[in-house]
């Protein structure tokens, strides 16, 4: 399968540096396709360059590794080329609080995998995927033994397999916490993310038992 990550970068170029050295399928896409070109011939292996629509329309999987606002607007401009696509979705709803720090920007109860996944046509699948860990953790927690968790969810079993592939792929190990009506757990502040939930890294084992 050909993986499009949209998104050049502190999350895009770490998942594209994950999948790179696992001999991953990627097309790496951004607002500058010159930087774009930059991070693939940086990652190395099959990576190459495209400008965003085109490398939606050859990918089976995209991801969104970019700020949730940006998500959106990719996904109206985009609509009609993410039918029948896998749409991975990181983002944290996160804004700045005006000190120097982030605040959530959606109500306690929302998330932006659900808000995201309303948007995409009928055709396409949402994955809530590669979020659950803050860059830095990301950076340093890939291949390690035991395997680091990444944590998902989804409404569509078979798009979550593949995504969860890839999870493997970039070195860690998937967790299906349930549909996407549970995403509000594993974004930013929920109790099973990283930051202001688990407050850790933690392995497969560890983030079950905490489900």
């Amino acid at each position: 399968m050909t993986t499009a990550i949209i998104g050049t970068g502190k999350i895009g170029s770490i998942i594209a540096q994950d999948l790179a050295d696992a001999g991953e399928d990627l097309i790496i896409a951004g607002s500058d396709l010159e930087k774009a070109a930059s991070l693939a011939a940086a990652v190395g292996g099959s990576a190459r360059a495209a400008e965003v629509p085109a490398a939606i329309a050859a990918a089976d999987i995209v991801i969104l590794a970019v700020w949730f606002d940006v998500s959106k607007k990719l996904i109206d401009e985009n609509r009609d080329a993410l039918d029948g696509k896998i749409v991975v979705d990181p983002s944290n709803p996160l804004g700045p609080d005006g000190n120097g720090g982030y605040v959530k920007i959606l109500a306690p109860e929302e998330s932006s995998g659900q808000i995201l996944a309303q948007k995409l046509p009928a055709g396409a699948s949402l994955v809530k995927a590669f979020g659950t860990l803050g860059a830095e953790s990301m950076k340093v927690s890939a291949r390690q033994d035991p395997a680091i968790a990444l944590l998902y969810t989804t409404d569509d079993g078979a798009a979550g397999e593949a995504v969860a592939s890839l999870i493997r792929s970039a070195g860690f190990a998937p967790v299906n916490v349930g549909g996407l009506d549970q995403s509000v757990r594993i974004e930013v502040y929920g109790e099973l993310h990283e930051i202001g939930g688990l407050g850790r890294t933690v392995t497969a084992e560890e983030a079950r038992a905490a489900l």
